[in-house]
């Protein structure tokens, strides 16, 4: 007699997986609609701690809209990329700046410029150009009372104050900062306050975008990678809502390296005046300048990058030489001193390096690792990828300077949307939680520790996972550039997904 047998129950119907276009609309539209409430807060001064939360939410909400967009069909996430582009863009636009003062020094700049007059020669509370000041850049008696206005000496018995930070300092921006500020101020009409800057930051930080799908393109890479910048919520933040101009420096930056890219002395010399005029805009680009000789072995290779770019750099100062009466390098060298790049035992700065070294040993150590970090990128990386040489000298100077000004990781996110590799992105919010956090918290060396060093973490991480992934791959060895953090392998999966 056969024992008796359990029932066979029927299969169970297969889960069917979410529809791809819905979720990633649905992804992004939570995207935006955090965006807006973040950028609606005015909270820098009064609830930087609950700021800080909304950000971190918004970067939540930014990597589950690109993990949806893996499963995206290729035909689509061109469409879906620039609609979700244009609608992160414009949530920068719907309050006034929130977490930064700098554009007000810009619509100064640019004002004083059209009337004549070189903004190095004057600081803002100067007497002489007191004559172009206005309420909304100078307010007076109890409009005074916010903690985001400078007194201005010699008011009389009604407060004066300006927007304007440091008044008392002359103006620190490259000259193609100050014609870009001088061509706003232009086309602005008649007492327009911030938004014109907002509008323009705005139409570059799309520039960007279009720029970063155009060179995906001719590389034959995947476009997705776009997303990386142009859903970043420290686009719409920093780049729109504050209007900071280092988003032109990203644009020049990231067409030069594209330029560097293709073949031939012209393309290179091209690539190299832009890559000049980035870093005229705003000093910080020149960092990416070993990436743009990845791999080069001529001398003449070399020098068709390298001489258009001094070359601009230099030629661009040469106006304002002549029409200032004053230094072109203005408040440059008091910067260096208060942000403590030059005194380690000072601020935050090297926050990773004074960890585990005396504070005279962290500026040397410093400039060995990124003198290697350099080399290492001009003789092994990969000429037709200069962005990922790029990426790796512009991120290790991140996680061993400290920086505690959220915006100076734009140019970083815009190399990891070229190159692919996602985990660079750390270095931004860890750069937003010192900025917004440090003031309430204190403690702002642990703090930047504390946040570079898990930023740093996960880099390095991920590097080893993907090194054993590339080499673990049947017939396949690791690519030259992968050795140093290299190209991100997941995007074959992403591309064939």
């Amino acid at each position: 007699m056969k024992p008796p047998t359990a029932p066979t129950l029927p299969p169970l119907p297969a889960v069917p997986p979410l529809p791809a276009v819905p979720t990633a609309v649905a992804a992004l539209a939570a995207l935006t609609a955090a965006l807006v409430l973040t950028v609606h807060h005015d909270g820098y001064f009064t609830d930087a701690a609950g700021l800080f939360l909304r950000y971190a939410a918004c970067w939540v909400l930014f990597a589950l809209a690109l993990l949806a967009l893996r499963r995206v069909p290729t035909d689509r996430v061109v469409p879906l990329l620039l609609a979700g582009t244009l609608a992160v863009t414009a949530t920068g636009l719907v309050a006034p700046p929130r977490t930064s003062t700098d554009s007000y020094r810009y619509a100064w700049d640019g004002r004083v410029q059209s009337a004549g007059i070189s903004p190095y020669d004057h600081a803002p509370q100067d007497p002489a150009p007191a004559r172009l000041r206005d309420p909304w850049l100078f307010p007076t008696g109890a409009a005074c009372a916010g903690p985001d206005r400078a007194p201005i000496p010699g008011g009389g018995p009604v407060p004066h104050c300006t927007r304007i930070n440091r008044p008392a300092v002359h103006t620190i921006y490259p000259p193609v900062a100050e014609a870009y500020f001088l061509a706003v101020d232009q086309l602005s009409p008649h007492g327009a306050r911030h938004k014109p800057l907002q509008i323009g930051a705005g139409l570059l930080s799309l520039g960007v975008s279009g720029a970063l799908l155009l060179i995906l393109r001719r590389r034959g890479q995947d476009l997705r990678r776009a997303a990386y910048w142009a859903w970043c919520p420290a686009v719409p933040i920093e780049a729109v809502n504050n209007a900071h101009v280092d988003v032109l420096g990203v644009l020049l930056a990231v067409t030069g390296l594209g330029l560097v890219a293709e073949r031939g002395l012209r393309r290179r010399a091209a690539g190299g005046l832009v890559l000049g005029a980035a870093v005229a805009t705003k000093l910080m680009p020149a960092v990416v300048l070993p990436g743009a000789l990845s791999g080069v072995r001529r001398i003449r290779d070399a020098a068709a990058v390298l001489v258009p770019a001094a070359a601009f750099t230099l030629l661009s100062y040469l106006p304002y030489v002549l029409l200032s009466h004053d230094s072109v390098l203005g408040y440059l060298g008091g910067y260096v001193d208060e942000e403590g790049y030059d005194d380690p035992s000072a601020g935050s700065r090297y926050a990773l390096l004074r960890l585990a070294l005396p504070d005279s040993w962290t500026l040397p150590v410093l400039l060995a690792a990124m003198t290697g970090v350099s080399l290492y990128v001009m003789l092994r990386g990969d000429p037709g990828r200069p962005w990922s040489g790029a990426l790796l000298v512009t991120g290790w100077a991140f996680a061993l300077l400290t920086p505690g000004y959220s915006w100076y990781a734009l140019l970083l996110i815009a190399l990891v949307a070229l190159d692919g590799r996602w985990e660079w992105l750390g270095l931004a919010l860890a750069g937003a939680a010192v900025y917004l956090l440090a003031p309430v918290f204190g403690h702002r060396p642990a703090l930047s520790a504390t946040a570079y060093g898990a930023a740093a973490l996960v880099i390095v991480v991920a590097a080893v996972l993907r090194r054993r992934w590339e080499t673990g791959r049947p017939g396949a060895g690791p690519r030259p550039e992968t050795a140093g953090g290299g190209q991100r392998p997941f995007d074959d999966r992403i591309r064939n997904s």
